[in-house]
């Protein structure tokens, strides 16, 4: 059998046993951009985003848009803060909630670019995605730093969606998707990197690597939709 040697750990760790904790993670992610991509084409092609999001008198967003897009912060802190305590069984209906919370939210992508440039850049987006998380995975170089310094920067962009959400900067907007680009992308890498020593780290125990596993396919999920948006922002032209 072939092992993994974690110095920082000093465990040794099974191929297998990695290969299955990255197959969960992987599994997670997946699930969630089903469940989002579902729920968002749903509510377009439905006219349900039109009904219950949209003002029919002004034609601007509700409220409860607002309510639906920031929800899913809120089950991110709890999962992360209250994983240990939840069941796994729990963690998966709030996983699966939070995704289609996204879905809800995202579904106005569909009123503002056309199909065939929603589809493009999600190849795109999953062809860089998918070579950061192998860049991540395999390179010996410590990212913690770079990560850290990057999460930094992910919070400014944050915020500074929040503010352009009212002062509707096209040129900050641009700004935002051009550096999210670089952030998003890097982060992948530091999130694969991070799970990639969860995974090797064998005094983690089998149930709470179960859950760890979620919680990582929850952020490269994040992360995914994340850079998603920010290029199509760049690349996908408006209808």
């Amino acid at each position: 059998m072939e092992n993994y040697v974690d110095n920082s750990f000093n465990h040794v760790v099974s191929k297998e046993q990695v290969k299955s904790f990255f197959s969960g993670v992987y599994a997670y992610m997946f699930l969630g951009l089903l469940v989002s991509g579902t729920i968002s084409w749903y509510m377009a092609s439905s006219g349900l985003f039109l009904e219950l999001f949209v003002n029919a008198e002004t034609g601007s967003v509700s409220p409860l848009f607002y309510v639906v897009a920031f929800s899913p912060l809120a089950f991110v802190f709890l999962i992360q803060a209250k994983y240990r305590s939840f069941s796994m069984g729990i963690l998966i209906i709030l996983f699966i909630v939070f995704s289609a919370l996204m879905g809800a939210s995202l579904s106005s992508i569909f009123f503002v670019y056309s199909i065939g440039n929603i589809s493009t850049t999600f190849i795109v987006t999953a062809g860089a995605f998918g070579a950061m998380a192998i860049l991540g995975y395999t390179t010996s170089v410590d990212l913690s730093k770079m990560g850290s310094l990057l999460y930094m920067v992910f919070i400014g962009i944050f915020i500074a969606s929040i503010t352009n959400m009212f002062f509707k900067s096209e040129a900050m907007g641009y700004w935002i998707s051009f550096i999210g680009v670089f952030v998003f992308t890097g982060l992948t890498a530091w999130e694969m990197q991070k799970l990639k020593a969860i995974a090797s780290d064998n005094s983690i125990g089998e149930g709470d690597k179960k859950k760890l596993s979620l919680i990582g396919g929850m952020s490269l999920y994040i992360l995914f939709v994340n850079l998603f948006l920010s290029l199509l922002r760049l690349i996908g032209g408006r209808d």
